[in-house]
């Protein structure tokens, strides 16, 4: 999301298995989280291969019966979707209201327009309202997108992003447990437990942030005194903030994942933890919104 922006356009919005799945684990536990991500899922709803642009998720969508059309996966985005105004123009999509947006920093009053269909292969959301704004004025070409799918479309089932075998899954039939090895519970979507080095704070999964983090001032201060460097301004979706950069030791944990000398983006305007697109590359990223729980698995 001419020259991207030092730290972001990070913000997009506001961020399976085939059967050559690794073979599932027989010393799991059996409330491990982890052990849906080593097997293929019976009988989704859903299976789609996805691209992968500067860390992060596009596919294909129908919108009205009409494409497909280019789409990213944005779980920073809240509602069903997003409408990019080239969308909205080429489909004669009629104003119908507004609403109000927040990037973290500050919020916007913007446009909407009603969609009567949006199907990612067999599951469909209809007669839904969406923002619709300019989304790709600092995007590079291959990043460009016409819409967004937000985490308002996958609430009612167990959502599975594999990212190294670039495979969407998505099941009504199965879920995560409430609790049990590996379950990250959440109660604001989608902020998890994260470890950086001794320190356990709340960090928000966003799959449309293309970045590894965003860490606020007062946070880096306290887990690193690793020197800060002038990162430029960076462009959130309604508002621009100073950024530096900096590599953090850590490690970072989150789940099963363990990074180490990360380089993190530093704001002091940034209210929260950030997980970027960038960090989870080599995971399985698990959400089930029935029962308020995330897996990040290797």
């Amino acid at each position: 999301m001419p020259p991207r922006a030092p730290l972001l356009c990070f913000v997009l919005a506001g961020s399976l298995l085939s059967s050559g799945a690794i073979a599932a684990d027989a010393s799991a536990p059996p409330d491990d989280a982890c052990a849906l991500a080593a097997r293929p899922l019976r009988a989704p709803d859903l299976q789609v291969p996805f691209d992968i642009a500067d860390g992060r998720i596009y596919l294909q969508v129908q919108v009205n019966g009409r494409g497909p059309f280019r789409f990213a996966v944005d779980t920073g985005a809240s509602g069903i979707g997003r409408a990019d105004i080239r969308l909205a123009t080429a489909l004669d999509l009629p104003l119908h209201g507004q609403a109000t947006t927040s990037d973290g920093v500050s919020s916007a009053r913007v446009q909407t327009v009603r969609i009567d269909s949006l199907a990612l292969g067999a599951v469909v959301r209809r007669d839904v309202e969406v923002i619709t704004r300019d989304y790709n004025a600092y995007n590079a070409p291959e990043a460009a997108f016409m819409g967004i799918l937000g985490r308002g479309f996958f609430d009612d089932g167990l959502l599975v992003i594999d990212y190294p075998r670039r495979m969407l899954s998505f099941s009504r039939t199965q879920q995560l447990p409430t609790q049990g090895t590996n379950v990250l519970r959440y109660e604001r979507a989608f902020r998890v437990p994260v470890r950086i080095g001794g320190e356990q704070v709340l960090g928000q999964l966003d799959t449309g942030a293309n970045v590894t983090f965003v860490l606020p001032r007062a946070l880096y201060d306290t887990v690193s005194a690793g020197p800060l460097e002038a990162a430029g301004r960076s462009r959130l979706t309604n508002s621009q903030v100073e950024a530096q950069r900096a590599t953090v030791q850590g490690p970072i944990e989150i789940g099963q994942l363990r990074l180490a000398d990360v380089e993190v983006r530093v704001s002091a305007k940034y209210p929260e933890l950030l997980i970027g697109a960038h960090a989870l590359q080599q995971a399985v990223v698990l959400i089930d919104q029935r029962t308020r729980a995330v897996a990040i698995c290797r």
